[in-house]
């Protein structure tokens, strides 16, 4: 795996928020000034509730320890349905250890089947054996009412607490993948490894949108190999589902989409040019909203600076879907996904994917 100059936090800069920083051989400086903006850039929200907050150290600080599991979810407003409320599109957790020198990504399928409870925020009584996709949905959407995306991520962060056994989050992270589009389009687009054919259901290949020609216009393809992505193929090669492998593809382009974004982020190119960081940090403050319950961004980008992104395994979590066609009711994941649930509760992902090489993406 080729390694970065740049650690975890710059991965944060761009998916957590940002910061700018100095990078030097003696180590690293986070301005006062810099941090100010960061955190004046990244939208903030409730999203869990009530739950126990970060101690501060004298600093004032928020002192974080781990283990540490962040929630991530992606939402995709539809331009043709402003007013609909989200879907949870995209739902990830990284998962750091104790030690905070190490992580692990690892997707849910938006198609999942689970149990989503009760939520009186939106006045919803719960379903049974639903989508995980719609629990962002139901939480956001109440009667009379705009849509409340925290809200929702509270009842879709509940509903993976329950499915998953990881009882609660230490942050939380609502992406608008339309604004995150600003934020590769700021870095100038990704340079990724095209691993399998896939074609657009979205795109022709001149950029067009779909949805908004007659007829069956010609599909944008992606073909096997090294290239360079722009911000809009980008965004649309991991939207992608309806290929070979389905959503289980899609999240392993996601997770490889993510460790390109941190190849690029800590590029000297851009860690060198404060303007060009500021604007970069502006995009990301767009595309986010954030719950570090009591810790900020830049709390969070201190914490995980060890980081690199060659210390950051993505996880293949199996499954199969549950009927097919006009019979499709949604995914299961393998026995073995309970399993490393299980590792990840108990901060023993380490000794569990020792013995199961064959759940790291590559």
């Amino acid at each position: 795996m080729r390694k970065t100059r740049g650690p975890l936090w710059a991965w944060t800069c761009v998916v957590l928020g940002g910061v700018f920083v100095l990078a030097s051989a003696g180590g690293f400086v986070v301005t006062r000034v810099a941090t100010s903006k960061v955190e004046r850039s990244v939208h903030t929200a409730d999203l869990f509730g009530p739950q126990p907050e970060f101690a501060a150290d004298r600093g004032g600080r928020a002192k974080i320890t781990g283990p540490l599991n962040i929630l991530l979810v992606g939402i995709d407003p539809r331009p043709e349905n402003p007013e609909e409320a989200p879907h949870g599109d995209s739902v990830m957790i990284l998962h750091v250890p104790r030690e905070l020198d190490r992580a692990y990504l690892f997707s849910l399928p938006r198609d999942l089947l689970v149990d989503i409870p009760a939520w009186e925020r939106a006045q919803f009584a719960g379903s049974r054996y639903d989508k995980l996709t719609h629990a962002m949905t139901y939480g956001a959407r109440r009667d009379g009412a705009p849509s409340d995306v925290a809200s929702g991520f509270g009842l879709l962060a509940r509903t993976v607490s329950g499915y998953t056994g990881i009882t609660s989050f230490d942050a939380g992270l609502v992406i608008n993948f339309a604004g995150f589009q600003q934020v590769v389009a700021e870095l100038g687009g990704v340079d990724m490894y095209i691993d399998q054919r896939v074609e657009s259901i979205h795109l022709t290949p001149d950029g067009e949108p779909r949805w908004k020609l007659p007829g069956d216009p010609p599909h944008r393809v992606y073909e096997p190999g090294p290239r360079h992505l722009s911000a809009s193929e980008a965004l649309d090669y991991v939207r992608q589902r309806y290929t070979e492998g389905g959503d289980y593809t899609r999240q392993r382009h996601q997770q490889q989409f993510i460790r390109a974004l941190v190849s690029k982020a800590t590029s000297v190119s851009v860690l060198t040019s404060p303007g060009r960081l500021g604007a970069v940090v502006g995009a990301a403050g767009d595309a986010l909203t954030f719950d570090g319950r009591g810790a900020s961004i830049v709390d969070f980008a201190v914490a995980l600076h060890g980081i690199g992104q060659d210390r950051m395994a993505l996880v293949r979590l199996p499954g199969h879907n549950i009927g097919t066609g006009a019979g499709y009711q949604g995914e299961e994941l393998e026995p073995v996904a309970k399993e490393f649930f299980a590792a990840v509760a108990s901060d023993r992902v380490d000794e569990f994917l020792g013995h199961h090489l064959e759940l790291i993406n590559r």
